[in-house]
């Protein structure tokens, strides 16, 4: 680890007392990542969990509670200046040289980290490189954070919803099949299933969520509305309920044919 990938300040180690606590590490590293003045970002020490405030949204109350609580540290996010500076060190990474110059037009003037952004939209595997790039240079800073407040990061733990033989959403069983593969076995409560969800959602990374919410938007699409029933659905009714058109008493001209012809037969 270089010094000038070190954060500058911090307070000594000295005698402190170490305490061991269960990182989110996402939630820790967007916090230090978002450097808005608007956004204000806590640790909660006893469980991990990373608090975001946001002025002109909380209650300033709350906010004033969260400061002068202790189990609360506030988290200093990494300067844009300092983002900046990794930005200018990753070009030189890109093999491509036609990237490379299109990556530093991006970062000349305002508005430099969304265009260097962009411009790797269309490069997967370069855009890839730079998430890793930098999620290890915010793990840098969060580690040296970490230390300067005696604090050891430990695994956070796994919840996971016990099911109890016989319950079920809304007492419902599930009838065995042919093969007595779910023989026994009883549906999950749905509310266990999206605690079970979230926790889940704490381990990913910001990739991972941006296609977890894609396909959980693609789920609800498919779902059928009641308001609004397909045609195939709507079919049926709609059959059952036409009346039979009344049978034509009047004979088709083939067979106004044929009856003047016995007719001619008869009288001859």
């Amino acid at each position: 680890m270089s010094n000038n990938d070190r954060p500058s300040g911090g307070k000594p180690r000295g005698e402190q007392t170490w305490r061991d606590v269960p990182i989110d590490w996402e939630a820790l590293e967007d916090a230090f990542e978002n450097n808005a003045p608007e956004v204000h970002s806590y640790l909660h020490v006893p469980t991990g969990d990373v608090l975001r405030i946001v002025d002109g949204v909380a209650d300033p109350q709350m906010h004033a509670r969260i400061a002068a609580d202790q189990s609360y540290l506030r988290i200093e996010p990494v300067s844009s200046r300092e983002q900046y500076r990794w930005m200018e060190r990753f070009i030189p990474m890109v093999d491509e040289d036609q990237l490379q110059q299109r990556l530093t037009r991006a970062i000349d003037g305002k508005g430099a980290f969304r265009r260097f952004k962009d411009v790797l939209m269309g490069y997967g595997p370069e855009r890839e490189r730079w998430f890793a790039f930098r999620s290890e240079r915010l793990r840098i800073f969060m580690e040296a954070w970490l230390n300067a407040h005696a604090l050891n990061p430990v695994k956070r733990p796994v919840w996971v919803p016990d099911l109890v033989e016989g319950e079920g959403e809304e007492g419902a069983e599930v009838a065995p099949q042919p093969d007595g593969s779910n023989a026994g076995r009883r549906p999950r409560n749905a509310e266990a299933l999206r605690r079970q969800l979230r926790d889940i959602i704490e381990g990913l990374g910001s990739r991972e969520l941006e296609n977890l919410a894609a396909f959980g938007e693609f789920l609800r699409s498919r779902r059928p509305r009641a308001s609004a029933p397909s045609r195939e659905q709507a079919a049926p009714d709609v059959a059952e309920e036409k009346e039979p058109e009344p049978a034509s008493t009047e004979e088709p001209s083939s067979a106004k044919v044929v009856t003047k012809i016995r007719a001619a037969a008869k009288d001859g």
